[in-house]
This record gives C-alpha cells, sequence and structure tokens, in this order.
C-alpha cells in the first residue's frame, strides 16, 4: 500500500486532520454509528447537551470509494427518533434516510442498516433527517468522503466542517431557533467553527499541494469565504469535479457557501515554514476572520498546481434540453390559516413557508402528494423561483442538476444537488431522471424546512 493510500484510508490519520475517521471498504463488515450524547469545548467551557457518533468528538469522517458498498449500521440512544441522509449521493431511495418517505423512523435503542453503493466519487455528508433541527443545531452533522478510484496527485488532504452553535454566556445551548428567525432568514448561531473549533490550525508540508474539502454543514448561516495566502483554485462543487474555470473567490467577491454545499479546493502550501494559507470568512459587523490557518512545515517541496491530474467527471447523465419538459416551482410564505406540521419527527409550532403556496403538512401526514412526477430516464426543466427577500438553498435528494440561467446573474454549468435562490431570483436547472423513488425536496436552512418549505418529487 503506498503512503498516499495509507494517509486517506487509515483513521489515524483522519484523526490527524481534527474530525477522526473510518475508513469503509466493501470489504469491510458493517460499521455500526452510534448516535449519542456528547460534550465538547467548543469556547471556553465545556458545552454539554451535544450530539454525535461519540461522546467527546465530532462525527467522524466517513471514507469510502466510488463504485464500492458501504454498510452502515445507525444505532439511536437518544430518547427521540432520528435517521440518518446521506446529502448528495445518488443511492438508492430506501436508503435516504427520510422517515415516513423511505423508511420509518430510528427510535430509542433501535438500528436500522444502510447500504450504499455510491456512483460518484466526491465531498458529500451525512445529518439526521428527523428531529432534524434539534439534532444536527446540537452537532450531528459529519462529513463523507468518496475517493476516486484514481489518485490525482495530492500530498494530502483536508476536511472542513463548518457549523455555527448557538450558546449562552455559560456555553450552554441556546434554544435553536426562534419563530423570528424561522419567518425570516433563520436563527444564526454565535460560536462559528470548522471541525468545532474557533480557530482550526493544521500543519502541512511546505510547498505541498493540499485537497482542501470544505462543507457547509450549518442549519442557517450561508458563509462568505474566500482563500488568501496561496495559489488556490476551485476543483470541484457539490461533490463534482469543475470542468469549465470558475473565478477564485475574493474578499470583494467571495464564494457563497450555502448549508448543504461543498466546495473542493485545490491549494499550493506556501514554501516557508510557518507560513499559512487561510480560508477567510465574513460576518455581518466583523472583519475578515479565518476560519482555518493550513501551516507550512519543513523543507518545501516544491509542488506546482499544474501536476494534478484532472478530476474525472461523474457518470451523471446529461439532460436533452431540446426534449426537456417544464416544471415550475415557487418558494414563499404559507397563506394564511397554515397549520404546523404534524410533528413525529419534530414540529417547530408554526408554518412560515411553502413550495406552490402548500406548505408541508407533516412527516406522516395522509393524502399527501408529490410535487411533480417524472417519467425515469427523461430529461426535465425545474424552474425554481424565490417569492420571498429571504435566501433559500434548495436540496434535492437522490438526483443531480445543472443549474442554466437566472434573472439576476451568470450561473457557471456546475452539476449540483442544492441550489442558493438568491431574494427575488428565478432559476432554471435541467436534470434526467434516472434515479426512482420518492426524492425529498426542501430548503436547507432548516427552520425553513421545518415551517413548511419541502415536499418531494417522484420519479416512476
Amino acid at each position: 500500500m503506498k503512503r498516499r493510500e495509507f494517509l486517506l484510508g487509515s483513521s489515524a490519520a483522519a484523526g490527524a486532520f481534527g474530525l477522526g475517521g473510518l475508513s469503509l471498504a466493501a470489504s469491510d463488515p458493517v460499521q455500526e454509528l452510534v448516535v449519542q450524547p456528547a460534550s465538547y469545548r467548543l469556547r471556553g467551557q465545556r458545552t454539554t447537551g451535544m450530539v454525535s457518533l461519540s461522546p467527546d468528538a465530532p462525527p467522524p469522517v466517513l471514507y469510502g470509494r466510488q463504485g464500492e458498498t458501504l454498510r452502515l449500521t445507525v444505532r439511536n440512544t437518544l430518547p427521540d427518533y432520528t435517521a440518518m441522509h446521506w446529502h448528495g449521493l445518488r443511492i438508492r431511495n430506501e436508503m435516504d434516510g427520510v422517515p415516513y418517505l423511505t423508511q420509518m423512523p430510528i427510535g430509542e435503542n433501535e438500528s436500522f442498516t444502510y447500504e450504499l453503493t455510491p456512483p460518484d466519487a466526491g465531498t458529500y455528508w451525512y445529518h439526521p433527517h428527523c428531529m432534524t433541527m434539534d439534532q444536527m443545531a446540537r452537532g450531528l452533522t459529519g462529513v463523507m468522503v468518496i475517493a476516486e478510484p484514481e489518485d490525482p496527485g495530492f500530498d494530502s488532504e483536508q476536511v472542513i466542517n463548518l457549523r455555527d452553535f448557538r450558546l449562552d454566556e455559560d456555553d450552554a445551548f441556546l434554544s435553536a431557533y426562534t419563530a423570528r428567525g424561522a419567518a425570516r432568514a433563520g436563527t444564526f448561531g454565535n460560536v462559528q467553527t470548522a471541525n468545532w473549533r474557533s480557530e482550526a490550525v493544521y500543519d502541512h508540508a511546505a510547498g505541498s499541494l493540499v485537497r482542501v474539502r470544505v462543507v457547509n454543514t450549518d442549519t442557517t448561516r450561508i458563509y462568505n469565504l474566500h482563500p488568501e495566502g496561496a495559489q488556490t483554485r476551485i476543483i470541484a462543487w457539490d461533490g463534482h469535479p469543475v470542468e469549465t474555470d470558475v473565478t477564485r473567490p475574493t474578499a470583494a467577491q467571495p464564494l457563497l457557501l450555502a448549508p448543504g454545499q461543498r466546495v473542493d479546493l485545490a491549494v499550493r502550501m506556501p514554501d516557508d515554514e510557518g507560513q499559512s494559507a487561510l480560508l477567510l470568512a465574513k460576518f455581518p459587523g466583523q472583519k475578515h476572520r479565518a476560519m482555518v490557518r493550513l501551516r507550512a512545515t519543513g523543507h518545501s517541496i516544491a509542488r506546482d498546481l499544474r501536476e494534478l491530474r484532472p478530476l474525472q467527471a461523474n457518470p451523471v447523465p446529461r439532460p436533452d434540453l431540446d426534449q426537456a419538459e417544464l416544471h415550475e416551482f415557487v418558494f414563499g410564505w404559507t397563506p394564511e390559516g397554515g397549520a404546523p406540521n404534524d410533528g413525529f419527527c419534530g414540529s417547530l409550532g408554526y408554518s412560515f413557508w411553502s413550495i406552490n403556496r402548500t406548505p408541508w403538512p407533516g412527516d406522516a401526514a395522509q393524502g399527501t402528494g408529490p410535487l411533480a412526477v417524472l417519467q425515469r430516464g427523461k430529461s426535465y426543466v425545474l424552474r425554481l423561483r424565490n417569492e420571498s427577500p429571504n435566501l433559500h438553498p434548495i436540496h434535492l435528494h437522490g438526483l443531480a442538476f445543472v443549474p442554466l440561467t437566472s434573472n439576476l446573474r451568470k450561473l457557471p454549468p456546475l452539476l449540483s444537488d442544492t441550489m442558493l435562490l438568491l431574494k427575488d431570483e428565478t432559476v432554471d436547472i435541467a436534470l434526467v431522471a434516472d434515479n426512482p423513488g420518492d426524492w425529498a425536496f426542501h430548503c436547507h436552512v432548516i427552520e425553513h424546512q421545518k415551517t413548511g418549505l419541502t415536499g418531494f418529487i417522484r420519479v416512476i
């Protein structure tokens, strides 16, 4: 086994990246993931009441390989229900982890075994889809890396899980949401972290090439990000290789990374020991702040970004726009009289949002049909119209799409599963309905999702 293969496949190496890690392979036995209470020093004092897959650490990075089956048993030790969704993976519908749509929720001391065979390489993540607001806000969000069959030539990699926690002055959890926040842009946290650290510092060889996988697993916050201090380029977006040149983000024109979205960066580390490559974020009313510092160590190995082999395209079918059928979706507020959902998987007690002016009635509501029915193998254009002044990252399970046009901006043709809609924006996206099943379709600002802005699309 080459050093590179060992580095990316061992839990010890993943631990050096700051998140712990589990290496998974088709030959492995079923790996158990235990949802459990946790505590961690996010700031000054240790915060209790967190939720993770270990009692004192963030959820680990799960490592798999493209085309190989992963077997993961999720065991729940919490008194609340849970279920695990594998965000961005185009897998079998019954493994998607959406309670009452694809499976029953997992009760206390119950387990569910997921068998996932990812057709695509890239950066993905996992989170609960039952009691979503509470469990995600308390920490249950983790990164999943699906490796390409061919090594593109990096010397190391760094996984970055961006999270925002809402704590009081004693470092205890405040309520994860407010009614005012849910009816607007969402309720923001006050402790911004990378890998559960307020200031994350990691060492990488001077002059080396580092693959930096950045994932926004927050419940609300859209991050304004830009790199500084090193040569950097974007190589993948939402798991899929970037096939056209994408402008490098700057302080003046930062990258918007919404909840659910991911970006892979190729970083050429500085040559001098002690120098740093930075990932900076801008928060309202604050100066730019380094979320992550990659510190150069040792003598420069003098790599060049041009040495990297291009990432191979994932096997996503491309839509035939000449034959595509159009479906329209309106995202906006709930009409007067909308009732809150039934709460089997957590209700916020309000109904503020809707799709096509109909709020989602609940996880187990009777008589709720799909927003659209698509024929397997056919091409479609989905027109997404935001009728509100708030931003909405719209996530579609089980399928990948290509953004086409916007009434407000030029969109690069990046394969994705999560489309950030700006204020009053209308975006056309195109896809091939190649994966049968009932696929959740919702805003990834979780307060919006849980107060009506969700539904599902059926592929038959």
